[in-house]
């Protein structure tokens, strides 16, 4: 007896081959290229299988009788007893061409070669999808009863099945499984779709609210879902067994969760929130679809629908799948397993293995190449104020992942000394002095930077300044208004609005403004400075909107406190937490990697969310933190006094470590 499977090396053939190798015989397993022999050795290799059972045979699924050579059809020639079909597009995203080619020629091709072979029996891996979105229970026995099958996915499907039905002149099983997940007992997955593509949406609304928080979602229809090794198991038993010729298998759970169900098993087993109320997506059917149709044509409907999806990692057509029609009976698999001791699992006992497998090595935010080092290869950043403090470390982050950098400042001189150790660490840097609050110097900056370096990829808006005093203290300094609004905002202004025409020309582009906590708190003693940081984020939030759908990003750092220069005068500072240099250019990184609208603390976010719903409660609290803290020195006389007083009291002290930088 011997074996011959095409779609060896993907996720359900080398399962199937770690089966197959528990009976007698050979295994011969169709490669195209050497990455496909390379997977199948390194499959080997790490079963510990000895040489000689597992053997590749040249071949290509697109060319007529898979291309084999005629000295392997002579040697394999009445010797298969099993031939396997496994290989196919089980990609919703996949092009219909590419589906076609491999779903239905494929299964042509492998048909003529299983002929030529004289294989015993022909065993077609088909999918649930061969009965399209069928309306109501469907049968092993049925297949021209299949309905709307106008998506490629299901009709390649089905029509992949037809060739086996009409063109197999050899003994033939089918065999039709449910969305394949992971193992039931270990997680493993190949590829994150079907249920996965949910998965994200869970994980975000985990991460904003804590478990026990009911929410509201939707209802829909049946999702039939199967782990891998109950498909792998059944799949093996039932095609050795005898008198099954020319009948189709479900492989699928007998009794399938709905899709609010099946969300509230993951987001259980994810730790996230569960519906409590759950409204039937098929209410929507009521709606005429000239109505549906036109609403979601609508430009900004279309263009919110599109951006979520693709931040999900969705793909559209997915969406039918929430609302599946279709009810599989599995009464023919059932008891060609009866006495097998083989049975589908409840998705409850074996969903938290396949969301922890999921969240450990699939999850698209970890899988792939999300390091700081691919996020800045080839990319020109921008960074202003860059000779200290955090623009400093920024810098010095980005250089030991060898990114290319445009540093700005005033100072030259310690411009000069952080280019130098830039360099050191391995990266790139170009040193423009400016002093950004000339609109003159900007506009020159801008295009001596774009003459020289066509472009700037990354813009970190990071040089500020800052100024403590109360409004009271203020009345007859304007000019503190004026200096930090030239900085802070008119000068980041100035610098973000010269780089948006190339960013846009260039097909994209990222601005990341550092912030303060103080927006976010609404600090007292900071009129001055929160009022022109609250200024650029209105900026950067409107044209967000309309540079959304250029590929242009907007980020905004609510800082909290951080050891830089700028704070050093504020003696009262030394008693509280603060953030090093260092920890902030943590999250300047973090902005580059993931790109989010907004980076905050905690802190930031509960004062935000306090100032808006009890907007007198956020007050009194501000009011207290305005009164324990001594207003600045004016006079040199009191900056004297200032050095030898105590820079806090015990009460300040507890006060600060509570709401951590909220002053600034």
């Amino acid at each position: 007896m011997a074996y011959f499977l095409t779609g060896g090396t993907g996720f359900l053939g080398r399962n199937l081959i770690t089966r197959l190798l528990k009976r007698e015989g050979d295994i011969y397993v169709l490669c195209h290229d050497q990455l496909a022999r390379d997977v199948l050795a390194s499959s080997l290799q790490e079963w510990d299988i000895p040489a000689g059972r597992v053997m590749s045979v040249q071949g290509d699924l697109t060319k007529e009788g898979l291309g084999l050579s005629e000295a392997d059809i002579a040697a394999l020639k009445g010797n298969i007893s099993h031939f396997f079909h496994l290989a196919a597009i089980y990609d919703l995203k996949a092009t219909a061409e590419i589906q076609e080619a491999v779903n239905i020629a494929g299964t042509q091709n492998a048909v003529d070669a299983a002929i030529g072979l004289n294989a015993g029996c022909f065993h077609h891996i088909s999918s649930i999808a061969a009965a399209g979105l069928y309306e109501g229970h469907f049968r092993e026995d049925m297949f021209d009863e299949a309905e709307n099958l106008d998506h490629p996915y299901f009709s390649t499907k089905h029509l992949s099945e037809k060739v086996v039905r009409d063109k197999c002149s050899i003994p033939f099983r089918v065999y039709r499984p449910g969305m394949v997940v992971g193992d039931s007992k270990t997680g493993v997955a190949e590829r994150a779709d079907g249920p996965y593509y949910f998965f994200k949406m869970l994980q975000r609304i985990r991460n904003v609210l804590p478990a026990w928080v009911p929410t509201i979602g939707l209802e829909g229809g049946r999702l039939n879902i199967v782990p891998v090794d109950y498909v792998i198991d059944a799949l093996d038993h039932i095609a050795h067994k005898e008198d099954l010729d020319g009948r189709c298998f479900h492989l699928t759970d007998p009794k399938p969760y709905r899709s609010g169900e099946v969300l509230n098993i993951f987001a259980e087993a994810g730790h996230a929130p569960r519906m409590a109320l759950r409204f039937d997506a098929r209410l929507f059917g009521f709606i005429p679809n000239q109505v549906k149709n036109a609403i979601l044509s609508l430009p900004t409907i279309k263009q919110i629908a599109d951006v979520t999806m693709k931040d999900l990692g969705i793909p559209p057509s997915a969406l039918q799948f929430f609302t599946y029609p279709t009810d599989f009976d599995c009464r023919e698999t059932q008891m060609a397993l009866k006495g097998s001791g083989i049975e589908c699992p409840r998705l409850p006992t074996y969903a938290p293995v396949i969301w922890d497998y999921w969240e450990r090595h699939l999850d698209p935010e970890i899988s792939g190449d999300r390091s700081l080092k691919g996020r800045v290869a080839n990319k020109i950043i921008l960074i202003t104020g860059a000779s200290s403090g955090i623009g400093q470390a920024t810098a010095y982050k980005l250089a030991e992942n060898g990114a290319e950098m445009v540093l700005v400042a005033r100072d030259e001189e310690k411009l000069a000394l952080t280019r130098e150790e830039v360099e050191k660490r391995g990266g790139i840097a170009h040193t423009y002095k400016c002093d950004l609050s000339n609109i003159e110097q900007v506009d020159t900056l801008v295009a001596d930077v774009l003459a020289e370096h066509g472009r700037v990829d990354i813009l970190v808006n990071n040089a500020g300044r800052s100024i403590r005093r109360s409004v009271a203290d203020s009345v007859d300094r304007f000019h503190d208004f004026e200096r930090t609004m030239q900085l802070n905002y008119f000068g980041a202004l100035k610098l973000t609005l010269g780089l948006l025409p190339s960013m846009e020309a260039q097909g994209g582009g990222h601005v990341i403004n550092v912030s303060s906590i103080g927006v976010l708190t609404n600090a007292p003693r900071f009129s001055a400075y929160v009022s022109s940081k609250a200024a650029m984020d209105a900026f950067s939030r409107c044209a967000a909107s309309e540079y959304s759908d250029v590929n242009v990003n907007f980020t905004t750092i609510n800082m909290p406190l951080v050891a830089t220069p700028m704070i050093a005068p504020t003696k009262i500072y030394d008693s509280v937490p603060t953030l090093s240099p260092d920890e902030a250019a943590d999250l300047l990184a973090n902005a580059i990697i993931d790109k989010p609208k907004r980076i905050a603390t905690k802190l930031g976010i509960f004062g935000a969310i306090i100032h808006a719903l009890f907007p007198k409660l956020a007050e009194i609290i501000m009011n207290s933190s305005f009164r324990m803290f001594p207003d600045s020195k004016k006079s040199e006389q009191q900056d004297e006094e200032q050095k030898t007083e105590k820079a806090s009291s015990a009460e300040l002290i507890a006060f600060s470590a509570l709401l951590r930088g909220i002053h600034l």
